[in-house]
């Protein structure tokens, strides 16, 4: 049931206010050896058994799991749908919205389609993110590019808020990961201004972290922030000083091809995605690096996610959602919204 919702003209400016920082610059891969493993022969952890979570990535099929007890119990998998995965989340109710590029969709638990947005022409949607059951918060890549909420029961367009962009007409390369803060704010990756912005519900920069080859960004419980580059994952405070990093010299016996997000757990560790890239590798389900990694905040792997064959390939690596804690999804707000 595709619902093309049309955006208002009427949209606000955002004006920054700059929060220092002192980031790493972004570090290139190296070349792995080739006669090298891409992972040691054996791997931390229980497997699919560790967490129960949802799955999904930047692939060329649009396929999604939720794996419990070390089984996939629930999965969408389509070979035809136009666009890559880049965001997903399942709500407290059982269904899961996802971004994928072209879209917004927002299934059932029993994998029938609710509500449908179509992204506009010459415009991109990588991430989107439920508050409460009948809004969606979203970033249009575009030009110009959008923040928008949309009630999903009537429709409406209820925001829309221009911000702004490195290259207005790199529509594909301007953002990737946004995600609601417990202060009603929104923490946008751009990807093509090296930067973090936190926006107010009124589409203003309230604070901006330098952040060179980002992707991702999640405001942790105590204030602090957890900023996903390709090769870093960094904890910032409030000043944008790095409290907490991660890069592959951490894990020298792992290949790291591109760290997408990164997501702070509730027993304190980190849990980081590996994503491998369909259309430029060609993927061996033998020798794949592996899709994910947990480490503790003194940096030891606890669990390595590896499943690429038989019934159990996951595919790509760019979201995961650990299902077997307490946090409710949809339990957000935008400003009033919620």
């Amino acid at each position: 049931m595709g619902l093309l919702i049309a955006m208002a003209t009427g949209s606000q400016t955002c004006n920054a206010e700059e929060v220092k920082s002192v980031p790493p610059k972004p570090a290139t891969a190296p070349a792995w050896p080739a006669d090298k493993p891409a992972y040691p022969a054996a791997l931390p952890g229980n497997g699919l058994a560790q967490h129960d979570f949802l799955y999904a990535g930047e692939g060329k099929a649009q396929n999604i799991y939720i794996v419990r007890k070390g089984q996939i119990v629930w999965k969408h998998e389509d070979s035809t749908g136009k666009g890559e995965i880049s965001d997903a989340v399942r709500m407290s109710n059982g269904n899961v919205l996802f971004a994928h590029q072209y879209g917004i969709t927002l299934l059932s638990a029993d994998d029938k389609v609710l509500w449908h947005l179509d992204a506009p022409p010459k415009t991109e949607i990588h991430t989107a993110q439920p508050i409460g059951k009948d809004h969606v918060i979203y970033v249009q890549n575009g030009d110009p590019a959008k923040l928008i909420v949309v009630n999903i029961v009537t429709g409406k367009t209820v925001k829309d808020l221009t911000i702004p962009t490195g290259n207005a007409k790199s529509t594909h390369g301007q953002f990737r990961h946004a995600r609601l803060t417990e202060a009603g704010t929104l923490l946008v990756s751009h990807m093509d201004m090296k930067k973090v912005e936190e926006y107010d519900a009124d589409g203003k920069a309230v604070a901006t972290f330098d952040a060179p080859a980002v992707w991702s960004a999640k405001r942790l419980k105590g204030g602090s922030t957890l900023i996903c580059a390709n090769r870093s994952v960094r904890e910032v405070d409030a000043k944008g000083q790095t409290t907490w990093e991660f890069t592959p010299a951490d894990m020298p016996d792992y290949k790291v091809t591109q760290f997408q997000t990164a997501t702070r757990l509730a027993n304190g560790n980190t849990l980081i995605n590996n994503w491998v890239n369909q259309w430029s590798t060609k993927i061996d389900p033998a020798t794949a690096p592996v899709q994910a990694w947990e480490v503790t905040p003194e940096k030891k792997l606890v669990w390595a996610l590896r499943s690429w064959e038989g019934a159990t390939n996951l595919g790509p690596a760019t979201t995961i959602q650990i299902l077997d804690e307490a946090e409710v999804a949809e339990d957000v707000r935008f400003g009033e919204i919620k």
